[in-house]
């Protein structure tokens, strides 16, 4: 039987929006990595993939810090 307050889920499942921010590693390295996979143009010296590389190797644990504010928010942690 459906429970209407949450939805048709299970009793005691929430929806984490926050986790969405995790996704930003795996598609700035896997899904789009095709796409700039060339070495020019140069940006700061560098190749462009290696700097694309550096970039979401940075940005990496930016999502982490993001999904997990989101989740202390709504009180998950």
């Amino acid at each position: 039987m459906r429970n209407q307050t949450s939805g048709g889920r299970p009793p005691g499942s929430r929806r984490r929006p926050a986790l969405w921010w995790l996704l930003l590693p795996y598609a700035l390295f896997l899904v789009v990595l095709p796409l700039v996979n060339r070495v020019t143009p140069t940006v700061l010296g560098l190749p462009f993939l290696f700097f694309w590389m550096l970039l979401a190797t940075l940005a990496t644990p930016l999502a982490v810090w993001l999904a997990r504010r989101g989740d202390r928010a709504r009180g998950r942690i």
